[in-house]
């Protein structure tokens, strides 16, 4: 029998039966198809999606311009042997360095984003000769060894050791963090300070990089400071170090500027996409300096997977480019961002149990707590109410870890309507409202 023959409780016996749960569950519908917005189950139930796939689908579901190209490369150019070069692979690296500060010139196409983070680590200890990694206390860069090692937000008990040399930074979450001012508001300059003391202590001479996501995603989505950026890329070149910023779900228009880290004005040395700059599928890059991306090759840099340099990955993330240009995209992301981020402070306002709003353009989180003055985290509600959303036509994703399952990461589509936008909130307003 095939798959699609398959009955709805036949197709859940089949996956309790053949797959590996590489979460702890999954979403309890079937999905037929997707077009824009909307996900849509076995039943023709329409989902709006608000989280973009895995946060990568910036332009909606069957972006006509994504099926055009992706058919267009599939039916005449769409792999190669890895040593092999197309014009797409390098008309891309080209366009996508003008996207960019002048420092970052040379890139390589790769997959996913624990992949191109895999390839920033290694470059970053080849070229400074070191091999400490510093990243946040609930970061999440990957699954692969490199990335997993400086991946601390979960999945780390149980393996074994990790890669060595591996250190962590307190994560600037304004909300709970401990460092206060007298007057109780939040001092993240001294936490830094605090952290990269930590570090020091820690660290026998041998610190090659810090990487660190501007907007911490899967942590909670924890916004680093105004100035934190700057300061931080202060500490590293103190030390010697170099700083990678990894914007797989910020990059590409998602925050209301094309890169997270616009807004700051700080440039890091290696630059790490991959989800939004694929629009849905597998396609990620690692960017780097002529002076670093030098220095590697010259002693040897070896990066060689099956699908680098593909002309089809290549080809999709030019037509991304292309449609967040031409349409507008980046703007449209913080004007949006503006609605969104008002009616989840609306929210906030209105619920007891509606703790904080953070974020930026269409990347924003809602954490809710069991009362304000409490601010005990909400792990049932949030559950509860993610069920009363995907049962109203809604689909929520809140972080999965312990302590942390009442916190929403909202991630629209860059193309959504202004309509379809309202639409969802006033849906999680009615589940809010219906679960407490």
């Amino acid at each position: 029998m095939t798959g699609s023959a398959l009955s709805d409780d036949a197709f859940w016996d089949t996956a309790h039966d053949h797959l590996i749960r590489y979460i702890p569950s999954f979403s309890p519908r079937i999905i037929e198809r997707a077009a824009g917005s909307y996900v849509y189950d076995s039943d023709g139930n329409a989902i709006l999606d608000f989280t973009s796939g895995q946060m990568s689908a910036v332009l909606g579901h069957s972006h006509p311009a994504i099926v055009g190209a992706v058919s267009s490369s599939v039916a005449t150019l769409d792999h190669l042997f890895s040593g092999m070069l197309s014009r797409p692979v390098v008309d891309f690296a080209a366009r996508l360095s003008a996207t960019l500060p002048d420092n970052l010139t040379r890139t390589a196409l790769l997959t996913t984003g624990a992949e191109s983070n895999e390839a920033a680590i290694k470059m970053a200890k080849l070229a400074t000769g070191r091999y400490e990694i510093v990243s946040f206390d609930r970061s999440w860069h990957g699954m692969t060894s490199g990335a997993a090692a400086a991946t601390f937000s979960a999945g780390r008990r149980g393996y074994g050791p990790t890669m060595p040399g591996n250190f962590t930074l307190p994560t600037p979450n304004a909300y709970r963090s401990p460092f206060r001012h007298a007057d109780g508001s939040y001092d993240w300059q001294a936490e830094l300070d605090y952290g990269f003391a930590a570090v020091d202590t820690q660290s026998n001479g041998s610190l090659a990089a810090c990487i660190v996501e501007p907007i911490l995603s899967s942590g909670g989505i924890i916004e680093l400071p105004e100035g934190y950026l700057a300061r931080l890329r202060q500490m590293c070149d103190d030390r010697g170090m170099l700083m990678i910023l990894d914007e797989a779900q910020t990059g590409l228009g998602r925050t209301g500027t094309m890169y997270a880290f616009e807004r700051d004005g700080v440039a890091p040395d290696i630059l790490t996409l991959s989800k939004t700059l694929g629009a849905g599928l597998p396609v990620a890059a690692v960017v780097t300096s002529s002076e670093i991306e030098d220095l590697c090759a010259e002693r040897g840099f070896l990066f060689y997977t099956t699908h680098a340099s593909d002309p089809l990955a290549a080809t999709v993330a030019l037509t991304v480019l292309d449609v967040i240009e031409r349409d507008g995209l980046v703007d449209r992301a913080a004007k949006l961002g503006d609605v969104l981020r008002e009616r989840l402070i609306g929210l906030r306002d209105d619920f007891e149990v509606v703790g904080d709003v953070r974020g930026r353009g269409l990347l924003q989180g809602l954490e809710l707590v069991t009362d304000k003055a409490s601010r005990t985290p909400a792990d049932a509600l949030g559950a509860e109410v993610t069920a009363a959303c995907l049962e109203r036509g809604l689909h929520m994703n809140i972080v999965q870890l312990p302590g942390m399952g009442g916190i929403f990461r909202i991630a629209p589509p860059l193309t959504i309507s202004d309509d379809e936008l309202h639409r969802g909130l006033d849906i999680l307003t009615e589940s809010l409202a219906a679960s407490v």
